[in-house]
């Protein structure tokens, strides 16, 4: 089933974007200088720190990746086809490129630094903790296969959610200032579970990501009243 809706997806759209500055980007100051966080489409984001650029969950499908900037660094979050895309892959990788995954996307890909729920790693000087992914009840995402990440800039903590439901590890996440949950039934979470999941632990600025055709505005007006939390609205379908 999700596979047929990943095909109309790439059948809807009717341009492919084959340069970076096409897509919306916002920046934010650190301690250790300017993050840049493009936005690309669905889970597929691309960040550019201290001279490096990492890619996240690249997939051919949302942009032409041979007219993209080559990856000092590539997460994957976990291995459905609109995450891991070994092609898209192929064209960011540069001698020195390093690969942060999971177990199943690494035996897919044949090579990355492989972590689990719970584990942490340093690539590309960037501060990496892998936390847990997956559904509460469905069978799309199981328990303990997927990542989300937590990435550290400088002072700055950015949280890349993965496929996830608003799971009761979320609580336990400290510091967050950007906050990225998707938001798309059945696979992932409703507005509602989304507004649950933020409150659990309060980032500073919250991007519904992966949200295919859900209203955002149902989002917006759950958390009318969550003046803690910034909620910002991008091109991520």
């Amino acid at each position: 089933m999700k596979i047929i809706l990943f095909v109309l997806t790439a059948l809807i759209m009717t341009t492919i974007n084959t340069n970076a500055a096409e897509f919306e980007k916002d920046v934010f100051k650190t301690s250790k200088g300017g993050l840049a966080i493009t936005f690309i489409a669905h889970g597929t984001l691309m960040m550019e720190f201290d001279g490096k650029v990492i890619h996240i969950d690249p997939v051919s499908m949302y942009t032409d990746y041979s007219g993209m900037p080559k990856a000092d660094l590539i997460m994957i979050t976990h291995e459905h086809g609109d995450h891991l895309d070994a092609k898209a892959i192929e064209a960011i990788k540069k001698p020195g490129t390093e690969i942060v995954l999971t177990k199943t996307c690494a035996e897919r890909l044949g090579s990355g630094i492989v972590l689990a729920n719970g584990e942490s790693a340093t690539a590309m000087g960037i501060k990496i903790d892998a936390v847990p992914a997956y559904n509460l009840e469905k069978a799309f995402h199981p328990k303990g296969k997927g990542n989300g990440y937590v990435l550290t800039f400088g002072d700055k903590k950015v949280y890349v959610a993965g496929d996830t439901e608003n799971i009761p590890e979320m609580g336990s996440l400290e510091n967050i200032d950007i906050a990225f949950l998707p938001m798309n039934l059945p696979y992932t979470m409703s507005p509602e579970m989304v507004a649950d999941a933020a409150r659990s632990f309060k980032p500073k600025i919250l991007y519904p990501y992966h949200f295919g055709n859900t209203n955002t505005d149902e989002l917006l007006e759950l958390m009318k009243d969550d003046k803690d939390i910034e909620i910002r609205i991008r091109k991520l379908q």
